[in-house]
């Protein structure tokens, strides 16, 4: 059968993609197994879907791999999902670098454990100079913590006498969120039929494309991802303007 990749047009990738990867768990259970089984399955679809898109040419890719609110889980679960980060994280990197794909993070990282966030700044480090494509990790993340640290930093360079009410405008508040560096995704997919945004880059999706999938995330492989492109490619962005306006 033909790949849904021949369909794609590489002259209209999304700049970035980000991915709430849901399912995990549901994927285990219908399957008789633990949720661990299913986290584990996960990291195989993560592994495709950052070489799939590496390999048409998006140049962002973000992934919400643990929210602030997943440390309400089951402690022994919590657990095993930080042991499987750092093994995932170090077998991974020769993949990264042979890919030329970088590591970069999101989140509250200063309170993961030790072993989680040490294995996370040597992927960081040992990718920095990859140029294909930037895989960002949110860790420990939430839009909510996000925002409120950057009102926390607004009010430090007030304080400073460094920021003004009147400087504040998008481009300040875009300077002090998790990603600077990064422009907004125009794409977001969310995987396993649930159609809600969790509490993920609430600011920087403001006008981003939305795509929700039925299927679990550990069955979510390359050619669904290219049928999400595709399907991005079917839609017209008009950021408030009309269709005339736009093709006059």
């Amino acid at each position: 059968m033909e790949s849904a990749k021949n369909s794609i047009d590489l002259n209209k990738l999304p700049q970035h993609v980000a991915v709430i990867m849901d399912g995990n768990g549901r994927w285990a259970k219908e399957h008789g197994k633990p949720r661990i089984f299913g986290h584990r399955n996960g990291v195989k679809a993560v592994r495709e879907i950052s070489e799939a898109a590496a390999e048409i040419g998006v140049p962002y890719l973000t992934l919400y791999a643990f929210s602030t609110e997943n440390w309400n889980r089951p402690p022994i679960e919590v657990n095993a999902l930080m042991e499987m980060l750092v093994n995932t994280l170090r077998e991974e990197l020769e993949t990264m670098n042979k890919n030329n794909i970088r590591l970069g993070v999101i989140g509250d990282i200063d309170h993961l454990p030790k072993s989680t966030k040490k294995a996370l700044l040597e992927g960081i480090d040992n990718t920095k100079t990859n140029t294909r494509m930037t895989l960002t990790l949110a860790l420990n993340y939430s839009a909510r913590w996000e925002i409120t640290n950057a009102m926390r930093q607004a009010v430090q360079l007030a304080r400073q006498g460094v920021l003004s009410p009147e400087e504040i405008s998008e481009d300040k508040v875009k300077s002090l969120l998790s990603t600077p560096h990064i422009p907004d995704p125009e794409l977001l997919i969310r995987t396993s039929g649930e159609y809600r945004i969790s509490n993920f880059l609430l600011w920087q999706i403001a006008y981003t494309e939305l795509y929700f999938s039925d299927v679990y995330w550990p069955d979510f492989d390359r050619e669904k991802f290219y049928d999400a492109i595709i399907n991005y490619q079917h839609r017209e962005r008009r950021f408030g303007k009309i269709s005339e306006q736009l093709n006059p």
